[in-house]
């Protein structure tokens, strides 16, 4: 099967591919072509070097989506040598960055990335905390369940089925009584679906 990560080879990066670390470091940071930038993300992370972890965190904030998600995706390739910089990633001002830290840290799914992912809980960024959410899921932790269940009462929707998400995901008596009582004020219908499905 292919690997649907892998981008198309841009026109004018065709030579990217015989250079070393360190013009793709220069090419992710410099070049004005997004998708050239992207490319360069990609082949750092199939370097799987930890000198490219710093560049590449950096390039989760910048001004292209693509070239974000295609460094995030580079991170995790770089496995768990990357979870402390994600986890300072999770203070970075810029809430892009902090939301694709996040992303890596849950798909990572390292032990380490349990704290900065609660503290992406508190977020002032409604996706940043959706995407904290989602990586504790993943991770299964029972020591997030108190700071996930005050998300219960989170403005955004899409946080709270999150959250109920992985709540249940972790499961236990805690998780059912604070369900229960979520349930009994929840207003969103999808919401409800979710913490009925859940306490069957």
């Amino acid at each position: 099967m292919a690997d649907t990560n892998v981008p198309p080879v841009p026109d004018g990066a065709e030579d990217l591919t015989k250079q070393g670390i360190d013009v793709l470091i220069d090419t992710l940071h410099n070049n004005a072509d997004p998708t050239i930038r992207r490319h360069a993300a990609y082949l750092l992370g199939n370097a799987r070097t930890t000198q490219a972890i710093r560049p590449l965190i950096e390039a989760l904030g910048d001004l292209d989506k693509s070239v974000r998600e295609q460094a995030m995706l580079a991170l995790v390739a770089t496995g768990k040598a990357a979870t402390e910089p994600l986890a300072a990633a999770m203070k970075d001002p810029r809430w892009e960055t902090r939301y694709r830290a996040a992303e890596a840290l849950g798909i990572l799914a390292d032990e380490k990335a349990v704290k900065p992912l609660v503290q992406g809980l508190k977020d002032n960024r409604d996706h940043v905390r959706y995407m904290a959410a989602k990586g504790l899921k993943d991770l299964g932790d029972s020591t997030t369940i108190d700071p996930l269940i005050i998300l219960l009462k989170d403005e955004n929707r899409i946080v709270r089925l999150m959250t109920v998400r992985a709540l249940t995901a972790i499961g236990g008596n805690r998780v059912q009584a604070a369900l229960r009582e979520a349930l009994a004020t929840e207003t969103d219908e999808t919401v409800k679906g979710a913490m009925n499905e859940a306490l069957k």
